[in-house]
């Protein structure tokens, strides 16, 4: 149940993440309010999870699920360009994020 939690807090972090720039510095009082809930959200699911998964590993599971789901929110949502390179380094991360689950005690 632990890492079904921490995905969802992951899922949250791709909000807030997505969320942050349509703040506009935190000056957009709608954006800034979901950019809050959201963040609040995940770090609660986060602080959760890391109750019988070890910080170190739900941190780096969570930052991972975060960093791709940005990643794939900015290319396929929001048209941010991406070449090969960016690509490679991110399946780089989704199997990293894979071996620190599997790996983990």
């Amino acid at each position: 149940m632990a890492w079904f939690v921490l995905i969802v807090a992951g899922l949250f972090e791709v909000a807030w993440a997505s969320l942050l720039g349509t703040t506009k510095g935190f000056t957009r009082p709608l954006p800034t309010v979901g950019f809050v809930v959201t963040l609040a959200i995940s770090m609660y699911l986060l602080s959760v999870a890391t109750r019988t998964i070890p910080v170190g590993t739900g941190y780096a599971v969570w930052v991972g699920i975060g960093a791709l789901g940005a990643f794939l929110v900015g290319v396929f949502v929001k048209g941010d360009e991406t070449n090969v390179a960016q690509m490679i380094a991110m399946l780089a991360l989704v199997a990293s994020i894979v071996a620190v689950k599997f790996t983990a005690a």
